[in-house]
């Protein structure tokens, strides 16, 4: 896996790893990465809790607007959830690039789940990115 600077990113990235995401892949403003839905997720509806879900999706977002190299924020997000996570459940998230432009961006995220039956989806993310710093470099 080529490293870049979405890699150097999430080695820093406390928050997201001390949860047990993982970073599948990142390159060309995409990224996939993985969480595994845990007793400590779960909330009084016995579901996987909806700042957990949006924690994933964000972290992957952050991830694909980070691939071409500028530390890139998010400037803000929306989330709709179409069906419950749940205890134990291995949540994969895609992002993918829309647009940029200027400093900005516009990036979809899916989180999703398998089944017998197939990939559910669980969410979908859209998050709007902005250039702050220049250049940050591949460690």
């Amino acid at each position: 896996m080529t490293r870049n600077a979405a890699h150097t990113m999430f080695d820093a990235d406390q928050a997201s790893r001390a949860l047990g995401i993982e970073l599948v892949e990142a390159g060309d403003g995409r990224a996939v990465a993985t969480m595994k839905v845990t007793e400590t997720m779960v909330n009084g509806h016995d579901i996987a809790h909806g700042g957990y879900v949006f924690l994933l999706a964000d972290t992957t977002f952050a991830l694909a607007c980070n691939t071409h190299g500028p530390v890139t924020v998010a400037a803000g997000a929306e989330i709709n959830f179409v069906a419950a996570g749940k205890l134990g459940d291995q949540l994969v998230a895609t992002a993918a690039e829309r647009t940029r432009f200027g400093r900005n961006g516009i990036y979809d995220v899916t989180v999703h789940r398998e089944t017998p039956e197939g990939a559910e989806v669980v969410a979908e993310f859209r998050g709007r990115s902005r250039v702050i710093e220049k250049t940050r470099e591949a460690q």
